[in-house]
C-alpha cells in the first residue's frame, strides 16, 4: 500500500514537471517567434516598401504565433497550422526566386503545395467524419 502511494506522489511530480516544462518551452518559443517577428518587421520597415516575399514572410511569423497559441490553450498541436506554414514558405519562395530557379524546380514546388493542399483536405476530411463530437451527436 505504501509503494502504490509513494508511486503515485512520483507520478504526479513528473506530470508536473513536464507541464511546466511544456509552459517555459511554450513562452520561449512564442518569445523567439516574436523577436524575430519584430527584428523582421523593422527591416521591413526601413525599406521604401514592402514587397511581396516580405508579406509572406510576416504570415508565416502569424501563423507560428496562432500556433503556439493553440497548442497553448489546448494542449493539442494544430498540425493544419504547420502544412499552411509550408505551404505558405514554399509560396514565397516561388514568389522570391521563380524567375532564376528551373522549370523542374518550379514543378516540384508547385506540386508540393499541390500535396499539402490535399493533405489539409484529407485532415479536415477526417475532422469532420471522426471527431469525437460527431459520434456523440454534437457536431
Amino acid at each position: 500500500m505504501k509503494n502504490t502511494k509513494s508511486f503515485n506522489y512520483i507520478e504526479k511530480a513528473g506530470d508536473v514537471l513536464v507541464e511546466v516544462f511544456h509552459i517555459i518551452g511554450l513562452f520561449v518559443v512564442g518569445g523567439t517567434v516574436v523577436w524575430s517577428a519584430i527584428h523582421a518587421y523593422i527591416d521591413i520597415m526601413q525599406q521604401t516598401h514592402a514587397g511581396l516575399d516580405d508579406i509572406l514572410l510576416l504570415f508565416i511569423y502569424l501563423e507560428l504565433g496562432a500556433m503556439i497559441g493553440i497548442y497553448f490553450k489546448t494542449h493539442r498541436l494544430p498540425v493544419s497550422f504547420l502544412i499552411y506554414i509550408a505551404i505558405t514558405a514554399l509560396t514565397r519562395l516561388l514568389a522570391i526566386d521563380i524567375k532564376t530557379l528551373p522549370n523542374e524546380t518550379i514543378i516540384t514546388l508547385t506540386f508540393a503545395i499541390f500535396i499539402l493542399t490535399l493533405a489539409e483536405l484529407v485532415l479536415r476530411f477526417g475532422i469532420i467524419r471522426f471527431s469525437k463530437e460527431n459520434e456523440d451527436g454534437n457536431c
